[in-house]
């Protein structure tokens, strides 16, 4: 698809309704992709950095990132969902969904990541295939015994694989809908890939539950979209899928899982697709008003947050951070919080480890060093899991170490 309203600068008009009827919600400046992390030799060479500006649709309620940076800065790719043990029973769950659905068809996973997902669906009799630009992730999914061709998802990519592995029953693709740019192009695709009573499965964060819980740190260069389902409807609508039922989700702080079938099946959408809809209308999703306030909202977290860990510092106490996710990246560089203030972050993940954070160069060691360094407070980047990170940093807990949770206001636990 040809689409001269697309911008791959500045977007002036909405990517799923193309409305231009947006509002500049909150300019946070510029920002390095919140996943190019340094190495040691690269720590001192100066860092590209874009402006990063959220915008929110009011007609349908999208809420999106106006600028983009060049697609090649995601081929080599660090966010895998195998550091968290929450996303590795959540896989295993969407795995039997989309093998129940499938009935013995092809489940095409579209940015399969590491293959955590299709590895599951592998285990329970399905018939498989990834789709995704990282080739060094590609690697880690084919030590799973993931088969998976290495590209960008469009509309010529679709066709390769009709015609090389037949059409899919079950496509679906978990948190890279919202690294879309062409979401048009991309859902045609979709559609041309799928059998003619296929399902697509989207599972994305929620942009209600963004909006509502201040989760401003959801947006980043690489999530160019914060859906609403009302968004995920129209741009449906425009290709020929509808939105026949959605699951609610409490991963990242509230996601849905929507699915969409051809319109030519002409299926009665479950009860909770209208529901929803309604929910996103009573929050405000299409009105300045409630958009202005999500933004005071962040900035007074900015001012607590900030403050709060200054004068902790002119106490005396030591703070780290625990994760290294994009969106803690968002929250430190847009919230001005470097070395001066954090002695290091931790993260599971190992391709981190090592590396320095985009833009405030904080090196990232394993957890291990929490209770080698015993930092009198662990900053939790990676808010969305602090349930888990509680329970495995229980030791630090139990000899007197504290959390501050940012999100939705911050908070010191216990």
């Amino acid at each position: 698809m040809n689409d001269q309203s697309i911008n791959t600068s500045v977007r002036t008009t909405c990517r799923t309704c193309r409305s231009t009827n947006l509002m500049l919600v909150l300019p946070m400046g510029d920002h390095p992709p919140a996943n190019m992390f340094a190495r040691p030799e690269q720590k001192d060479v100066p860092q590209p950095a874009f402006p990063l500006n959220t915008q929110a649709c009011l007609d349908c309620g999208l809420i999106q990132v106006a600028d983009q940076v060049p697609a090649d800065f995601f081929t080599d790719y660090l966010y895998v969902p195998s550091g968290a043990a929450t996303m590795h029973t959540h896989f295993a769950e969407l795995a039997s969904v989309a093998v129940e659905r499938a009935q013995g068809g092809l489940i095409i996973d579209i940015g399969c990541n590491d293959g955590l997902m299709l590895s599951h669906a592998n285990d329970q009799g399905g018939r498989t295939l990834g789709i995704d630009p990282a080739a060094n992730l590609a690697k880690i999914a084919g030590e799973r015994g993931v088969r998976v061709h290495v590209d960008f998802f469009n509309r010529a990519t679709a066709q390769q694989i009709r015609e090389t592995e037949g059409p899919a029953s079950v496509i679906t693709t978990t948190n890279t809908f919202n690294h879309i740019d062409d979401l048009h192009g991309f859902t045609e695709g979709v559609l041309d890939l799928l059998t003619d009573d296929g399902v697509f499965i989207i599972e994305v964060p929620w942009g209600k539950m963004i909006l509502e819980t201040n989760e401003f740190d959801n947006v980043y260069h690489e999530h160019v979209s914060e859906l609403s389902l009302l968004s995920v409807v129209k741009l449906g609508q425009s290709v020929g899928l509808d939105v026949v039922d959605v699951t609610k989700l409490p991963v990242h702080g509230g996601s849905m899982r929507v699915f969409m079938q051809p319109a030519a099946l002409n299926k009665t959408p479950a009860p909770i697709v209208a529901d929803m809809l309604a929910d996103e209308d009573a929050a405000g999703m299409t009105n300045k008003e409630a958009y202005e306030a999500f933004a005071e909202r962040v900035h007074a977290m900015q001012e607590s947050l900030v403050s709060m860990l200054a004068e902790l510092k002119a106490s005396g106490k030591t703070i780290a951070g625990y994760g290294a996710p994009a969106k803690g990246n968002t929250l430190l560089n847009y919230f001005d919080i470097g070395t001066e203030t954090l002695d290091f972050l931790v993260d599971r993940n190992t391709l981190k480890q090592g590396l320095y954070s985009p833009g405030k160069l904080i090196p990232v060691l394993a957890p291990e060093a929490v209770m080698e360094r015993r930092p009198d407070y662990l900053l939790v980047l990676a808010w969305n899991f602090f349930d888990e990170i509680r329970e495995q940093m229980a030791d630090f807990e139990a000899a007197g170490g504290k959390f501050i949770v940012p999100l939705p206001m911050p908070v010191v636990i216990p």
